[in-house]
């Protein structure tokens, strides 16, 4: 069995008895990681007939979503990506129907999309135009019309792209079966043949092109005075591989030997041994071609048969090679030819936060904050490209020789884009350590960017208190954890009231009860905000402004009270 998906296609679009088509439609096809990361697309628009440039804005909206949806990110969910290109077409098409036309309905179109990645089909979907399903020779519809009724005889399109400011989509998905039918139409269709008649006529021949136009033509000669446009996707095959096939394609390239000094990997030249364990050897290396240092990590041969290992191996890279920012740790393009399984990374030399925690046991406030800054900014990196660490700790962040901060390990960073591709490897459960991991994600619930501020909150606490923790030491039997938040002040007097309260919302149990951005927890970090001062605190540690404006009023009326009295 080939782990690909494969699909059969086939459209038609006529103008019919109308001058002009305003309908447009559009099937991509791709091959490689464009078909397993992004998957098929099918778009079908509509022009609106009250529009003055249907035509415009249905090509606009089809050849729209199709470039940029493959432009996107590999890491997005289909969901994220689908619903940020649409909201963009729509804003265009709003924009420029206000400048460029009069009529209430401007550049305007429906809009129907389906997409097909791994075993899963996604569907977007704005206005009257349709998407079907025929399985097992059942037909149903899968969209609902976004049509206004006024009484029997008379109903107005509710929803359009480019018809007001922010469009209102649907969005939904469903598990795909081999031989599902998909089917997408617009109103010059299923307004005139009944959806029996669009079934058989679509399931009448293997070629689907031909059964397209066949049901064009049967719609016009029930008498459709509008645009025809059909488009048929039939499901061939899954990518439903089995663990012996997935483990042949992780295990394609073999594990290097073992490495010493002097020896020639590929082109890189073993300098010394960085770092080596039961999972993962380091290795600093020099590049011959250019005379760059970098390093090489290889995975353990004690793993060699474990493809979870191998396909975390593979994972880290993966994410890796997707992110670039100042405070996450870079890993390198390998351009060539590979003779084993390794990646490369940026040589770093510095050393983990955990010892600069050692190293300051009373730190400087402003010092971290600072590094409160770039951890966030890091983490940023991940979050807008739909990843959330999952295992941010004080031995995954590392300081550089000037001070900077850098985020390091991928072993455990959940991506959207990939939770959507089917593989025989199952998530054993949470990673990561028990002291840092958001308590959400022992509960079963997926990481989300409010994750890693957990972390980064107790990151926070640890370096403010010393070594502590808000809730003692955890264990694995996390998820029967009673969380009760100690002070940070109990160790460090020196941190401000309302520091204190900035980081216990930051690691607050719930995710609902912590801060919506890193923005608002970097801005309480750094000046008071009155809705986390303990009311039991002194006033000098609540207020500090109004306390010394009392005491000076207070110390003023004694003075007043003794000039006058003597």
């Amino acid at each position: 069995m080939s782990n690909k998906l494969i699909v059969d296609a086939g459209q038609c679009s006529q103008a019919g008895k109308k001058e002009q088509n305003e309908d447009c439609c559009g099937i991509r096809l791709p091959e490689g990681m464009d078909l397993t990361h992004k998957g098929i697309v099918a778009v079908t628009a509509d022009g609106v007939g009250s529009s003055e440039a249907g035509k415009e804005a249905s090509e606009y909206c089809v050849q729209g979503f199709i470039t940029d949806y493959f432009s996107t990110p590999m890491s997005w969910s289909v969901e994220t990506a689908g619903e940020r290109i649409i909201r963009s077409l729509n804003a265009w098409l709003y924009s420029q129907g206000q400048r460029r036309y009069a009529s209430e309905l401007n550049l305007a179109s429906t809009l129907a999309v389906l997409i097909i990645k791994s075993t899963t089909a996604h569907l977007f979907h704005v206005g009257d135009s349709r998407i079907y399903l025929i399985r097992k020779h059942q037909i149903k519809q899968l969209t609902k019309d976004h049509r206004l009724i006024v009484d029997r005889n008379k109903t107005y399109l509710a929803r359009a792209m480019g018809a007001e400011y922010e469009v209102n989509l649907e969005y939904t998905s469903l598990a795909i079966e081999e031989g599902d039918v998909f089917l997408l139409s617009t109103d010059g269709i299923h307004e005139f043949l009944e959806d029996t008649s669009i079934k058989e006529l679509a399931l009448a021949q293997n070629d689907l092109e031909l059964a397209a136009t066949s049901i064009v033509k049967a719609a016009l000669s029930a008498g459709s005075d509008d645009n025809v446009t059909c488009q048929i996707i039939r499901v061939q095959q899954l990518p439903n591989q089995d663990d012996n096939e997935y483990y042949r394609q992780l295990t394609a390239l073999p594990f290097p030997p073992p490495l010493d000094i002097g020896m020639d990997i590929d082109g890189y030249k073993i300098i010394r041994e960085i770092h080596s364990s039961v999972t993962i050897q380091i290795y600093l290396v020099e590049d011959m071609n250019n005379g760059e240092t970098v390093v090489i990590k290889t995975p353990s041969v004690n793993f060699e048969d474990d493809p979870a290992y191998i396909d975390r191996f593979m994972h880290e890279e993966w994410v890796g090679r997707r992110l670039n920012n100042p405070h996450v740790f870079k890993v390198c393009e390998v351009k060539r030819q590979r003779s084993y399984l390794y990646y490369v990374t940026e040589f770093l030399e510095g050393k983990p936060l955990s010892q600069w925690i050692l190293d300051n046991p009373e730190p400087d406030l402003s010092e971290i904050r600072r590094i409160a800054e770039q951890i966030v900014k890091g983490l940023r990196a991940f979050h807008r490209k739909e990843m959330v660490h999952q295992d941010l700790k004080p031995e995954n962040i590392m300081t550089d020789c000037h001070g900077d901060i850098k985020i390091i390990d991928f072993g455990c960073v959940q991506v959207s884009g990939l939770k959507e591709i089917h593989t025989p490897i199952h998530d054993e459960g949470t990673s990561g350590t028990a002291n840092y991991i958001a308590p959400e994600l022992f509960d079963g619930f997926e990481g989300t960017p409010k994750s890693d501020m957990y972390s980064l909150g107790i990151i926070l606490y640890e370096m403010l208190s010393n070594g502590h923790f808000p809730y003692g030491t955890l264990n694995e039997a996390k998820k029967h954890q009673h969380y009760d938040y100690t002070s940070v002040r109990k160790y460090n007097l020196h941190v401000p009231i309302w520091m204190d309260g900035a980081v216990e919302k930051a690691v607050h149990p719930n995710p609902n009860n912590r801060y919506n951005s890193f923005s608002e927890l970097l801005k309480d970090l750094s000046q008071p905000n009155p809705s986390l001062m303990k009311s039991h605190a002194p006033l000098i540690e609540r207020n500090p402004v109004i306390f010394w404006q009392g005491l000076s009023i207070l110390l003023l009326a004694l003075n007043l009270f003794l000039l006058f009295t003597i």
